[in-house]
């Protein structure tokens, strides 16, 4: 297990970590959660040995292997995708080239009973044995299966890595350290650049993987589906619950309660003591007692209360001012870079307060059609008509990085607020946890949670009827995405959200927009319907493909002829007859070479016929071997 004792970090007036423990047990699979900043992504760094703390140590056994997927890392370029993912097998071909090794060793040697040539064989076995239990015989094909569980196709795979922006070359990494499979599996928002089959995918592999897994994630549902403990980290405290994350916030409300009840009883236990003594020290003859009593009441443990951070943003979006009946209508829209087309020939319709969800794998032009809408993009051909007086707003998927990273809070809001908004710019910023001196200070310092925040305060200050919103919870936290959430649920205007965050969508929209090979396939309902209807339609795929797997396999059999049937068990009679042989001269040459070993052996006249009869069986042997290898081949096509 790993093992953190009284890690202690400050930086500057703030302790993010006052003394804490932490224990990671071998198959633990563990939620890390809290506010954004609260020092999670720090424990993981603590954890992966990256960062040290103020005091305290971290304790990993020795031999123990260790993967730590975090949001900057940086991929080798100049690789295919398959051949940077297989570098995630090095260890495992530096086996097999010593497997070469120890084998043309053994086919040129002819010490057979020296201790050295049996200690070849030993390893050879070992290496033959490590090779096979670390995925030796299937590395091809488990990098591949993991590959496009990540979401790539077959045609990737010899792209290359180049190619791939950040979130598919992350992508890469995490493979890598799937095929890894390290003891302790460190993953710090892994599913911030997925697409929701893959996150569901990689929910699966994760539940069974058989090592420990930490997790920073901030999708309540992937949380839950994996862990089965949740540590919160809160104003550099952590708080250990058995349980996953759903569990855990009925836990610490439950936990909060009982403090609170206990402090209260306690409290008043101590006011009426404290009566009591103050009653008896106006009274001479009581004194000696009243002083008893506060000697004991000194000494009681007081419960206190644990803090809680409560910060929490408040949206409420403008009125939607009314539009037209018809918000959006889309004919034969067609979306083409080169040679590679996105969208072809799309129809799409809004009416008036429709709520969709745009979902599928990423690529399929999701946020295309979405800058389409907005008017960042410009459609190849095809039609795209808005409806009367509609407004639109968009929070693009890196809105928060657009941001001019010179200007202050207040200078940004001023930049983009009408003139009428200017007096409620810093109430605004205030509804958006950014308050007094924050207002000041330069967008380049804060963290992603925080300039997401901003971004969405700038989407407050003008009045709009049809909201576009490209991931607009990556970056934040798990409270500030209910906030958002709620916000939306109250927004009555038109509403398009892209995301791959399933707990986010649910409930959310009455309306699921798949995209997938270049179309659109409508759905009613919200996600959970979509992905159940889907889940229907994977198992009756998967049962088709069984029944007809078994169709294919009998066809074949029926279809091997009589004169099939007997060469095949001619060939394997020819296998049988070559191997026994090949038994019988191995046994033959090892009793020629006991007596050739004999002292005095090259005195003997005879010597040299032994010899040529040695030489003979050697010959013999290897045509016996040529023949099996032959018949074996021929028996395998």
């Amino acid at each position: 297990m790993i093992r953190g004792s009284n890690i202690y970090i400050q930086y500057g007036d703030r302790i993010l970590l006052n003394n804490v423990n932490l224990v990671i047990g071998e198959r633990d699979k563990l939620g890390l959660v809290g506010r954004n900043g609260a020092g999670k992504s720090t424990i993981l760094k603590l954890l992966a040995g990256v960062k040290k703390g103020d005091t305290g140590q971290i304790d990993r056994p020795k031999g123990s292997s260790l993967g730590f997927l975090h949001q900057e890392m940086n991929l080798p370029k100049g690789k295919t995708v398959l051949d940077e993912t297989l570098t995630a097998f090095e260890e495992v071909k530096a086996i097999e080239e010593q497997i070469e090794v120890i084998n043309e060793a053994l086919g040129t040697r002819t010490d057979y009973e020296s201790a050295a040539y049996t200690q070849l064989i030993e390893d050879l076995s070992e290496a033959n044995e490590q090779f096979l239990v670390m995925g030796g015989n299937s590395m091809d094909a488990d990098a591949e299966k993991i590959l496009k569980g990540l979401g790539f196709k077959d045609s990737d795979f010899h792209r290359l890595t180049d190619e791939f922006s950040g979130g598919w070359q992350m992508r890469i990494e995490l493979a890598k350290m799937l095929l890894r499979k390290p003891d302790y599996l460190l993953l710090d928002e892994p599913t911030n650049h997925l697409d929701i089959e893959s996150i569901i995918w990689l929910e699966s592999f994760l539940k069974d993987y058989p090592g420990a897994v930490v997790l920073i994630s901030h999708d309540k549902q992937f949380l839950d589906k994996i862990t089965k403990r949740t540590i919160e980290v809160e104003l550099g405290k952590l708080f250990d619950y058995k349980a996953s994350y759903s569990k855990f916030v009925t836990m610490r409300q439950e936990r909060r309660e009982m403090q609170a009840s206990a402090f209260k009883n306690q409290q008043n236990q101590i006011a009426h003591k404290e009566k009591i003594i103050n009653k008896f020290m106006a009274k001479a003859t009581k004194t000696k007692m009243a002083q008893s009593m506060k000697k004991q009441l000194d000494k009681v443990e007081r419960i206190e209360i644990d803090s809680e951070d409560v910060a929490a943003m408040n949206i409420t979006f403008p009125p939607a001012p009314r539009s037209g009946e018809v918000v959006l209508n889309t004919k034969n829209l067609v979306k083409q870079y080169g040679d590679l087309m996105v969208l072809e020939n799309i129809e799409l319709k809004l009416d008036r307060g429709d709520r969709v969800a745009f979902v599928g794998q990423n690529g399929q032009g999701k946020t295309t059609l979405a800058k389409i809408i907005v008017n960042e993009l410009s459609a190849t051909s095809g039609d795209l008509n808005l409806g009367h007086n509609v407004q639109i707003g968009y929070y693009a998927q890196n809105q928060s990085d657009a941001l001019f990273p010179n200007m202050t809070l207040l200078e940004t809001m001023e930049a983009a607020s009408p003139p009428e908004m200017r007096t409620k710019l810093r109430s605004i910023l205030g509804a958006f946890m950014f308050s007094g001196e924050d207002v000041e200070k330069k967008v380049s310092v804060l963290s992603g949670g925080e300039r997401a925040r901003l971004a969405l305060a700038c989407l407050l200050l003008k009045p709009f009827n049809l909201l576009v919103l490209d991931e607009p919870t990556n970056h934040l936290d798990i409270i500030s995405k209910d906030v958002l959430k709620r916000a939306l649920i109250d927004y009555d205007g038109t509403l398009i959200v892209v995301s791959h965050d399933r707990e986010f969508l649910v409930g959310l929209t009455n309306r699921t927009v798949e995209f997938r090979d270049r179309q659109l396939y409508n759905h009613i309902g919200d996600v959970k319907n979509f992905l159940e209807k889907r889940a229907i339609e994977s198992m009756r795929l998967l049962a088709m493909n069984k029944t007809q797997a078994k169709k294919e396999k009998a066809a074949e059999k029926k279809e091997m002829s009589e004169e099939e049937r007997k060469e095949k068990k001619k060939l394997e009679r020819a296998v049988q007859n070559a191997e026994r042989k090949i038994e019988d001269l191995e046994a033959k040459i090892a009793k020629l070479e006991v007596d050739m070993g004999v002292v005095g052996f090259y005195e003997n006249p005879d010597h040299t016929k032994v010899i040529e009869k040695y030489q003979k069986l050697k010959n013999e042997l290897d045509t016996a071997m040529q023949v099996w290898e032959d018949a074996q081949e021929a028996l395998e096509s």
